[in-house]
């Protein structure tokens, strides 16, 4: 079977495969996840100019308190990262899963940040 460090490898490789036709821009951002084991990390990127907009994870003071690794706290960070998004005037951004499946967490994030008010 697999290790964990081909896995990971792979998921890079499949992230990089993305990324050569997924890029933000200022009209339409990227809205990148990762995932650890214990945490997800979401960030919305404009990469004309390189710069992070917003980012939000299970870490954040606003979300402190919950689990981080399980889907209810993937859609407290989707939620989160709309409202954020939406404050800066943020409404449509191209969505860039980071070579995991969408599936799981990384799914329960993008519905929330939809139904939060973002367009993808």
């Amino acid at each position: 079977m697999f290790k964990k460090e081909d896995k990971n490898v792979l998921r890079k490789v499949r992230h990089l495969r993305v990324r050569k036709n997924v890029s933000g821009t200022v009209e339409r951002p990227r809205l990148n996840v990762f995932r650890s084991a214990g945490h997800i990390y979401a960030q919305i990127i404009d990469d004309t100019a390189g710069h992070t907009l917003v980012g939000v994870s299970t870490l954040s003071p606003e979300l402190s308190g919950q689990a981080g690794g399980n889907k209810e706290a993937a859609t407290a960070t989707g939620k989160l990262i709309a409202e954020k998004a939406l404050a800066l005037g943020i409404t449509r951004v191209v969505f860039d899963r980071g070579g995991y499946l969408y599936h799981g967490r990384v799914a329960a994030l993008a519905q929330a940040a939809r139904e939060a008010g973002l367009e993808f």
